[in-house]
């Protein structure tokens, strides 16, 4: 294997598949024990999101309050990590998945409980999106600690490569950061939210990708299709882009580990290790060595890639 377990249970397409049962919505909620709420409060690196929703900007559902008495979850700045959650959870299980970010005391105040991290922090570095598709891309993270819907925004912009958010060893329960890839030209306001099947964004994105780093400094990219788009009617209509994984420098293994959709059909990953994963979505793996760096490229399907 090119991954460690821990990776393959944080990258499963909706590792919360493995935790508690969505709400009807597609949502999971932490309930409200108090009547009163905390404020988003804009501390150094983070990031509003959505917030035009009840979560006013908290990386949580819209229909959420970060209510007294719960956990509340925020992005931060492409390339870096939340550093705030529940010390006391050490491993990826319900309900202290959902136990990231500051928590909101009974008195309304917020509460830091992770004093040896800051509020945001830079990640390992190790991998970077490279948008050769020409319009922007929205790299959408999942909560996590937190609920899990892909909240937190990276915009990539046409032609520039943008650093992504990858955990260490250090990170909540050794877990990986998990991302959705949206078709170029979806603003990451509109990809990075719940959506439905009416358009290929969203938690119906066509690829989903991933990656952390271990303790020996290898860090573990995969690539691979979103089974929520391949077994939709979303999938008659093939992407416009495709995405591979490249090494940037450095020793990498597991190359090559590419989505065509142009050179193949959907769920087709060009790999000599490709792997089938969660909910059928097929999969690739590259190992960047101690050292090394990666890069998730996206491009025009059929282009000179």
């Amino acid at each position: 294997m090119l991954f460690n377990s821990q990776l393959f249970v944080a990258l499963g397409l909706f590792a919360s598949s493995l935790a508690a049962p969505a709400a009807e919505d597609g949502h999971q909620h932490m309930h409200a024990k108090r009547g009163g709420t905390c404020q988003f409060p804009n501390y150094n690196g983070m990031v509003a999101v959505q917030t035009g929703g009840q979560n006013a900007g908290w990386a949580m559902s819209p229909d959420q309050t970060c209510s007294q008495g719960s956990w509340c979850p925020y992005a931060c700045q492409p390339g870096q990590l939340m550093g705030q959650w529940d010390t006391s959870v050490t491993t990826y299980s319900y309900p202290g998945s959902q136990n990231g970010g500051l928590y909101c005391d009974d008195s309304g105040n917020l509460q830091k409980k992770n004093q040896n991290k800051d509020y945001c922090y830079d990640g390992a570095g190790t991998v970077s999106a490279q948008n050769n598709a020409g319009n922007d891309v929205a790299f959408c993270q999942t909560v996590l600690p937190g609920n899990e819907n892909m909240l937190i925004p990276t915009n990539v912009g046409g032609g520039s490569n943008q650093v992504l958010a990858v955990p260490g060893p250090d990170y909540f329960a050794s877990t990986a950061a998990h991302y959705y890839i949206n078709p170029p030209g979806v603003s990451t306001q509109d990809a990075c939210q719940w959506g439905d099947e009416s358009h290929a964004q969203g938690n119906w994105a066509p690829y989903v990708a991933g990656a952390n780093q271990d303790n020996n400094g290898d860090t573990f990219v995969k690539i691979g299709w979103n089974p929520i788009y391949t077994g939709s009617n979303l999938a008659n209509n093939k992407p416009n882009f495709g995405i591979k994984v490249t090494c940037d420098g450095g020793d990498c293994d597991g190359l090559p580990c590419s989505i065509d959709p142009s050179k193949g059909s959907v769920n087709s990953v060009s790999s000599q290790q490709s792997s089938s994963g969660a909910g059928g979505g097929d999969f690739c793996v590259v190992t960047a060595k101690s050292g090394s760096k990666a890069q998730i490229e996206v491009f025009s399907a059929g282009g000179n890639n």
